[in-house]
């Protein structure tokens, strides 16, 4: 016998059949396109934004994290289920496109049939254990979702809908097979090539012909409607994401990572500067609304929230998504919360995790821009003074600007106004230059250069601050004047390289200078230093010691560098033993965002949070690469009262101390 079946089987491949079938798609098509049309005008409330750039970038970026799942499947448990669904319901999606090729294409036209033999026999098979694991797996989703919910997932009727809708599709398909196998199949030997479809066969099998061909047909219509029903409701349910993710995929931020957008300061037609209305936003920030899944992938990833903090990033974008259809005069920053907005640490947990490129970050600067540039609020009066302090001395700890660089004057470490002649220009940061604590860490760098033959030079009162807290505060002005004079100052020396110990600082110069025709390379001092242990220019001793590693956010996440300081710390000697955040995953400090110059008043203490994450480890030393983070860590041990057990540490000092004589 030759291995195929009638696919119209009972239901006749007539005009009677045929007509009504496909006027029911073409009126779901029009359902469906109409719906698309009515939110693709809300989405063009926002200001232009070109993301059609790097196609062939693009494109790879639509594969990876809609076909292989990649961003999904990073999160194991649900991500693994939701990944294994989606593949499962693709495959059958397929196979239900070719049974319409053959049936109403090139069967009906040419009279060619492909699916027959040993490919039909793999192509039911296939399609069987692909139900199978969609009905599986919908169903683990759905158990977590109504029974073993986690706290602050979000469910709505619309995901009723979704879970129902998907399961009456995928088990109506089963019934409607096994109905027919139950008259045509038993006993052949095509049946096991169809297991879920012959076990339902054989739980029907106690019915008569005529009503398992009842069944089939009034079933076969009724699997059809609800395929349709699918379709129709696309736009106007949670199931757009299936169409919004997707091209969030390829409309995504194609960096560098976490730059942000630099504003025509001298352009004299802009009326406001920063987003207080909808209109004030991108449209791709409306667009990343509805992109949304609701997975609390970015609220869970937050440090702001998981310390009670009233942030919480999906409920940012879904709240500018309920403004944009339901009330789009309304004041975002009133309906955000002032609260929310100044508790961001753009620590960039949140865009990282996302499964839908949703940009959290830039959506909460802009409405920090329009308080502080055109309201002129700040989160507090500390922050008001360190703007106006970095404005009169350069830097936001109000030291006078000509005691810069005081600190190296031990060291022989001379200006570039003394001497431009340099190997390296070390950009000192503010904590670096003024802060005890973290003079020590200058010092340590300094000597590492010094023995391993780099002549290294500063720019010593001529050094400002880089700007960066200030713009994650908000204040584009004061970053881009800060901005501005150092870029004239470095490149007026001719400088070659430059090296710093402040992620934020590297960060700052490597990416958001570029906007100030600033192309002179920048490397952190975790990488500079492991190259100069890599080509035998610094000679480190092994000396054994227990610590635990915090990646910076500015170094981690947003510069993808976690192997180099973990190298150092292993030439060390070191025994490190991971936090269970750790890389990519990381807890923030609660520095970034310009909050090292803000109290934090609300819930509880990150730094407190994530000291305890390195007690836990039972390390010695808690080894960091960021000023910001180690005065966070210094106020952290004393907040959890475990002076005694950890001492927090720069690379830097690490390598000092270990240095061959």
């Amino acid at each position: 016998m030759e291995f195929t079946r009638e696919i119209y089987w009972n239901v006749g491949h007539g005009f009677t059949t045929l007509a009504p079938m496909y006027g029911l798609l073409l009126v779901a098509l029009v359902v469906l396109a109409r719906g698309c049309l009515k939110r693709l005008k809300v989405y063009r409330l926002g200001k232009p934004l070109d993301r059609t750039d790097q196609r062939g970038e693009r494109v790879k970026n639509l594969l990876d994290n809609v076909f292989l799942q990649t961003q999904v499947y990073r999160v194991p448990g649900p991500g693994t289920a939701h990944s294994l669904f989606f593949w499962s319901f693709f495959i059958l999606a397929i196979g239900t496109a070719l049974i319409v090729a053959q049936a109403d294409f090139t069967d009906l036209f040419f009279g060619v049939k492909f699916l027959k033999g040993t490919f039909y026999k793999l192509f039911s098979i296939t399609l069987d254990l692909a139900g199978l694991l969609a009905i599986a797996m919908l169903g683990g989703l759905l158990v977590r979702r109504y029974l073993l919910r986690p706290e602050g997932l979000i469910t709505k009727p619309d995901d009723a809908l979704m879970h129902g809708l998907l399961l009456a599709i995928l088990i109506t398909g089963f019934v409607i097979e096994g109905a027919r196998m139950a008259v045509t199949e038993m006993g052949t030997p095509l049946a096991p090539w169809s297991p879920v479809g012959l076990m339902t066969a054989h739980l029907l099998g106690g019915l008569g012909e005529g009503a398992l061909r009842t069944l089939h047909a009034g079933l076969w219509w009724f699997h059809l409607l609800l395929a349709l029903a699918f379709i129709a409701v696309i736009p106007f349910t949670k199931f757009r994401h299936i169409l919004t993710t997707s091209a969030n995929s390829f409309l995504s931020d194609l960096g560098p990572t976490g730059k942000l957008t630099t504003i025509n300061l001298e352009d004299e037609t802009i009326e406001k500067f920063g987003a207080s209305g909808l209109t004030d936003l991108r449209w791709k920030d409306i667009f990343d609304a509805d992109a949304c899944t609701v997975c609390k992938r970015c609220q869970d990833r937050c440090p702001a929230f998981a310390t009670g903090k009233p942030l919480s990033p999906m409920r940012v974008v879904n709240q500018i998504g309920e403004i944009a259809f339901t009330q789009p005069e309304a004041n975002l920053i009133d309906t955000v919360d002032r609260d929310a907005i100044w508790a961001c640490t753009t620590c960039f947990a949140c865009q990282d995790i996302c499964p839908a490129s949703i940009e959290h970050v830039g959506k909460i600067i802009e409405m920090r821009r329009n308080l502080v540039l055109m309201e002129g609020e700040f989160p507090g009066e500390e922050v008001m003074t360190a703007m106006e302090q970095t404005e009169v001395n350069g830097n936001p700890l109000g030291m006078g600007y000509a005691s810069r660089g005081d600190w190296a004057e031990s060291l022989g470490i001379k200006t570039l106004a003394e001497d431009s002649e340099v190997d390296v220009l070390y950009f000192v940061g503010c904590y670096a230059s003024f802060d005890k604590r973290n003079i020590a860490v200058a010092k340590s760098f300094v000597k590492l250069c010094q023995a391993a033959g780099i002549k290294v030079g500063i720019l010593g009162k001529e050094e400002k601050c880089c700007g960066e807290p200030m713009r994650k505060m908000g204040n584009e002005y004061l970053y881009q004047t800060l901005a501005m004079e150092t870029v004239e100052t470095i490149k007026g020396y001719g400088v070659k390289k430059i090296v710093t110990t402040c992620p934020h600082c590297f960060n700052t110069l490597a990416k958001d200078y570029r906007d100030f025709d600033f192309d002179i390379p920048v490397e952190h001092h975790a990488v500079f230093l492991e190259q100069l242990i890599n080509t035998g220019k610094l000679r480190i001793k092994t000396d054994a010691f227990s610590c635990t590693y915090h990646d910076s956010c500015y170094l981690g996440r947003h510069n993808n560098l976690y192997e180099a300081p973990r190298n150092l710390i292993q030439s060390a000697g070191g025994k490190l033993t991971e936090m269970a955040q750790n890389r990519d995953q990381a807890f923030c400090c609660s520095a970034g965002g310009g909050r090292i110059m803000a109290e934090e008043n609300i819930g509880d203490r990150i730094n407190v949070k994530r000291v305890r994450m390195a007690v836990s480890t039972g390390a010695e030393q808690l080894v960091s690469n960021c000023p910001f983070c180690l005065t966070m860590f210094e106020d952290g041990v004393k907040g959890a009262d475990v002076e005694a057990q950890l001492r927090p540490k720069d690379l830097a000092e690490i390598l000092a101390e270990r240095l061959v004589d």
